[in-house]
Parts: structure tokens; C-alpha cells; sequence
């Protein structure tokens, strides 16, 4: 099964709030008969949008193919945190890759904030950012951690920009007694996902490159010069860039070995009003210490946007909204009596290791993938990177790559049902608070 085609009409957004509340936006056209170019991007989430952007600043001739619309997957679907830092914690890195690559992974972090925000502001991408993601811990061990990270940061790494908080401070912030504490990082940042895809690619086509929706690729020749085929078309070009991330299919197996796409769910409350302020105290995002993360904040119309829940199958749940409510009013009891208005899933992808797969899976192909939930930063950098490392300027990319991501046991055929198996195992450890 497709899961291009699994869980969504063909060329339709899911019944989103973002969907719902989207800045006006065209559709492009479906590629048809044959282009030439010197860099085909294979989908239009953040990193390939981001690619094409800065790869025709750059004077190449890019066209971008997608098989349903802009920012039709995760890029379109996420929580909309922009976050610190890897996704691996840098003692974690520091281990696994040494302490000069790991501060060189920091910086690229850091460079990924500052780039999400100053293609917001040097593109006018009405896209509602604002500054603040608090990371809220459901026990005291885990709070002692958060605050000892935070000193970490700002003592080796020059980071100052994370608040510690008590028990007191952190239900002062989110009106829930399930938190112990945690910290704010006032460096991180929350925006509407889909306006920020939608606005990097009129970015993008601003810049000169083409993009084609309704275009699903369902082949590459390789070669020195090589060929994307569509049903309905064909692109010749130099270079590849494989920006598919969870919906990758079976186009390139050294990818899909390292990268599994798993499903995550979202829904929007009805507009709360006055108890808004009760249940976020100031218009920051939230992320739990959770295995499977609860993420939440409020809408700029006061809806509680809350992601729970995840699926490792192909097939979203039958009842997205009653997937998701039980851990929302786990954290917010008191929104029992709130109407849903809105809930959907996205595919995203993660690896093992839960760091980005950044491959060459050929001397003229490009991947980056796998960001594990924290993309939205991340993905907006990896298409600059790439669009350096197709110019001849690896450097960046190169450091991205030397963080190894193994290959799933068993590869695509065992990955699913033994990822199935740990994750019920890590989801015990939350409910019995191992």
C-alpha cells in the first residue's frame, strides 16, 4: 500500500484547522510531457521547497514534482515547533560523534532557527511565528534532568536562552497537574505549518523554479544524466533531491532502509475563549517528556491545537478524535465538555537513532529525511545544505552525514512490526512511570 494514497483524497488537504485557516493559495500544474533541469526535487514538504528556493538564488534551473499538493505531507500536518538543538540531546551526541561534531551539530541547530525566521521575515510568510517552546516533565526525575540539560547548554555550549521551572512555575504556564516542571526555551518558536510550506514555495517559483503538483514519481533511471518519470511526464536532469521523507515509497532502497514512516495525530478544540489563559498562560508551545510526545498550543483563535498518539501501520485510526482526547484530557480534565472541530494524521519518518538521514545514495542524488518529529527547523535547513552540497560546497551536509543512521533490522519488511513491539514496551514505561 501507497502512503500517498493510504489515508487522504488525491490532491486534497486534510480537514485540518491549518487546511481551514490557509493563506489563499493557487494550485500549480501537473507535470506533463518532458522538462529538462539541472536539479529535480522529488517532493514539496520544507526540505524540498527549501532546496529549490535557494538552489535557483543560486542561477540553477529546479523543478520541484509532487505527488498531491505543497506542503501536502508532515510539512503541512506538525505541531509547529520550531525547536533547539538535534533531536538527540548534545551529552548524547557528544558520545556518539565526539565533542567537535557534536558542537558543529548544535551550530547547524542553531543556524536552522535563524534561517526558518529570516526566510519568514525576507519573504513576508504570514505564517504567525512567535518566540517560546516549554518542554514539561511528568516526574521530579525528569524535571532534575531538564534543569541540569539547561545548565549544560548555557555552560558548555553558550546557550542562556532556557528558563528553568518549578512545579509552582511550570502550572503557572499550563494549567495541568500532571507537571512536575520543566524548562521554557524562549530561543525556540512556534508558526503555522502549512502557511509556512505555502509561503516557501511562492518563495521558491519567485526565485525561478517550477513546480508541479499531481505529479507522483514512479521511477528514476540513474545515470549521469537522470530520469524522473511521472505518469504523465518525465524530467531530465544532473541531480536529484530526494525530499519524500515518510512518503518515499520504494523510489530509493538505501533511504527506505534507514527511514519508516509512522503516523501522528492532532486535533483543534473549539475556540475556548477566557479559559484559553488557563490552559496555556502565555502563547508559547508545549512538548511533554512523554515517549510518545503530547505537543499542544493555542490557535490565534484560541482553539487548543493538541498531537498524541502515534500508529505504525499504514491506515490511520478509524476515530482520529477519540485517539487523541484521551491523552488530552489526561493532561487537561478540565476540557471534558470541549467540542472537537477539527482532527487529522500525517506520515512523518524517523530512524533508528532518531537523527536525520542525510545520503548521497548516488554520486548525483541527495537525501535528507527522517527528522523524527523535530523537522520544521531542521528540513529548512537540510534544503539549504543540499542546494550547497549540489554547488560543490559539502561541508555542512557533510557534517549532517557523518552521523551514521542504521539500516532497520530486517529492513522495510521487519521494521514496522518490530518498531510496533518496542514502542508498546516505551508506552508501559509512560504508564507506569518507569
Amino acid at each position: 500500500m501507497n502512503l500517498l494514497h493510504a489515508n487522504d483524497r488525491p490532491g486534497a488537504y486534510p480537514a485540518s484547522w491549518y487546511a481551514a485557516t490557509a493563506i489563499d493559495h493557487a494550485p500549480y500544474p501537473a507535470l506533463k510531457g518532458e522538462e529538462t533541469a539541472d536539479v529535480c526535487v522529488i517532493g514539496a514538504g520544507y526540505t524540498g521547497l527549501s532546496a529549490a528556493l535557494h538552489l535557483a538564488q543560486r542561477g540553477y534551473r529546479v523543478i520541484v514534482v509532487e505527488a498531491q499538493r505543497v506542503g501536502f505531507g508532515a510539512s503541512g500536518r506538525n505541531g509547529g515547533q520550531v525547536g533547539s538543538g538535534q533531536r538527540l540531546e548534545q551529552d548524547a551526541l557528544e558520545k556518539m560523534v565526539g565533542k567537535d561534531d557534536a558542537r558543529r551539530l548544535w551550530g547547524l541547530a542553531e543556524d536552522a532557527k535563524a534561517l526558518v525566521q529570516s526566510l519568514i521575515t525576507d519573504h513576508t510568510i504570514d505564517c504567525g511565528y512567535k518566540p517560546g517552546v516549554a518542554h514539561a516533565d511528568w516526574t521530579a526525575k525528569q524535571v532534575a534532568h531538564s534543569h541540569a540539560y539547561a545548565e549544560k547548554l548555557h555552560r558548555d555550549y553558550g546557550y542562556d536562552l532556557i528558563e528553568t521551572l518549578d512545579r509552582d512555575a511550570m502550572q503557572a504556564l499550563v494549567g495541568s497537574r500532571a507537571y512536575q516542571g520543566g524548562v521554557l526555551d524562549r530561543g525556540a518558536g512556534h508558526l503555522h505549518p502549512l502557511n509556512f510550506a505555502l509561503g516557501l514555495a511562492h518563495a521558491a517559483t519567485g526565485a525561478g523554479a517550477q513546480i508541479y503538483e499531481r505529479s507522483e514519481v514512479h521511477h528514476i533511471d540513474e545515470g549521469a544524466t537522470l530520469t524522473i518519470r511521472t505518469q504523465n511526464g518525465q524530467v531530465k536532469a544532473a541531480h536529484v533531491v530526494l525530499a519524500c521523507n515518510g512518503y518515499l515509497g520504494g523510489l530509493n532502497r538505501k533511504v527506505a532502509a534507514r527511514v519508516m514512516p509512522i503516523n501522528n495525530f492532532i486535533i483543534a478544540t473549539e475556540p475556548l475563549g477566557e479559559r484559553a489563559s488557563g490552559i496555556i498562560a502565555r502563547d508559547v508551545a508545549v512538548a511533554d517528556s512523554k515517549f510518545v510526545v503530547n505537543y499542544f498550543r493555542l490557535s490565534a483563535d484560541k482553539r487548543l491545537l493538541f498531537g498524541g498518539g502515534e500508529t505504525y501501520g499504514y491506515r490511520f485510526p478509524s476515530d482520529i478524535r477519540a485517539t487523541v482526547r484521551k491523552p488530552m484530557l489526561e493532561v487537561f480534565p478540565q476540557l471534558a465538555d470541549a467540542r472537537i472541530d477539527h482532527a487529522w494524521g500525517g506520515t512523518l519518518a524517523i530512524t533508528i537513532n532518531r537523527m536525520a538521514c542525510f545520503l548521497r545514495p548516488a554520486p548525483n542524488i541527495l537525501s535528507a529525511s527522517g527528522y523524527s518529529g523535530h523537522g520544521v527547523a531542521l528540513a529548512t535547513l537540510a534544503g539549504q545544505v543540499i542546494a550547497e552540497a549540489v554547488a560543490g560546497q559539502s561541508e555542512r551536509f557533510d557534517v549532517l552525514a557523518r552521523v551514521k543512521t542504521p539500516a532497520f533490522p530486517g529492513g522495510t519488511a521487519l521494521r514496522n512490526p518490530l518498531l510496533a513491539l518496542a514502542m508498546t514496551w516505551y508506552s508501559l514505561r509512560d504508564r507506569i512511570g518507569i
